[in-house]
């Protein structure tokens, strides 16, 4: 077994650096991939080796495969917005996936646990389950990257004769982090009382660390070409959130977001994405966001990954504490030092 390499694509991403220590801990051998090979500091202190590759390069692909047994396809451009997301977001999606399978195949690799999303869920049935089939909604091209990328993955696992697990998780939050994702970045926006408006928006907060443990046993014990959520129970508002921080953190007075009727947010929301074609920024409200998310339960059927890979989450609540107190006394520390 000790000579068996787990390689994790994109190991300094959020949940990518999260599985590579947790690997480190259970005394795998640890290989990563990162585009910037002087991206070394998320690294600091761990016994892994790090090589250049990009998921949309073949032949690094190639050579960062070579002689590994367990692939954990985490990289992947998670972003909601680009100038052209069809090629930026959607292509690179689809082609990474086709490249990670193709090298794995040419390399042997035996068993790949692939990161999806409960973005390529049916949201029409809730809690929303697997087995409902695949999300209907084809508004946004990431969403539609997710969903055609998960059943890629599938068919390309088939096809090559290898082992495949799937997860599916919802808005991973906490520690440690070494670039805000997009959903720490909405946690610092509610610490930072930059939440001004109620966007109707529900979310699915689970904390980053469960999500690692769930894909570490997804490659134990997960069943070949089955997908597994890993998301908690019940959705939290963006109010509920709001509540939960200026309860944890009464000093900040954390405003509790207005109330504004949907036309006034669509109004708001077309202004920022008229700027955003001026300035190439993310706007902060996105109409097909409003049509797609307003409103929406995002509460999901977990008791496949409770029975199959022993996934216990912490609360939604508890995930999202922890991840204030991290934000506000590490993340901002860090970033002054």
């Amino acid at each position: 077994m000790s000579n068996e390499i787990s390689l994790v694509t994109g190991g300094n991403g959020h949940l990518g650096n999260n599985l590579v220590r947790l690997l480190l801990s259970e005394n795998k051998k640890v290989r990563t991939t990162v585009r910037n090979i002087n991206n070394q500091k998320p690294f600091k202190g761990l016994n892994c080796e790090v090589v250049q590759a990009d998921i949309t390069d073949r032949k690094s692909l190639k050579k960062a495969f070579q002689g590994v047994t367990n692939l954990y396809a985490v990289a992947a451009n998670f972003s909601m917005w680009a100038k052209n997301p069809k090629t930026e977001i959607y292509d690179n999606n689809m082609q990474g996936t086709q490249n990670v399978f193709d090298i794995a195949k040419q390399c042997g690799i035996k068993n790949i646990v692939y990161i999806s999303s409960i973005a390529s869920l049916d949201f029409t049935i809730l809690p929303a389950n697997v087995d409902n089939g695949y999300n209907k909604d084809r508004r946004n091209w990431y969403y539609n990257s997710k969903n055609d990328s998960d059943k890629l993955a599938l068919k390309l696992g088939q096809k090559y004769g290898i082992r495949t697990v799937l997860i599916l998780p919802s808005a991973m939050i906490g520690a440690k982090a070494f670039n805000l994702s997009y959903s720490n970045k909405l946690v610092l926006q509610i610490l930072n009382n930059k939440i001004p408006v109620d966007t109707k928006v529900t979310l699915n907060w689970i904390d980053v660390k469960d999500v690692a443990l769930g894909t570490y046993n997804a490659m134990k014990k997960g069943r070949n070409l089955e997908r597994y959520i890993l998301a908690n129970h019940k959705h939290t508002t963006l109010q509920e959130s709001v509540k939960i921080a200026s309860e944890l953190y009464p000093e900040l007075k954390l405003k509790t977001p207005k109330k504004v009727p949907k036309c006034l947010l669509y109004s708001v929301a077309g202004l920022m994405e008229f700027s955003s074609k001026i300035t190439g920024k993310e706007p902060l409200l996105q109409r097909q966001y409003l049509d797609m998310f307003y409103n929406l339960k995002q509460d999901y059927d977990i008791s496949k990954s409770k029975e199959e890979l022993d996934f216990k989450p912490k609360s939604s609540k508890k995930a999202l504490e922890k991840t204030l107190e991290y934000l506000k006394n590490e993340w901002k520390k860090k970033k002054t030092a």
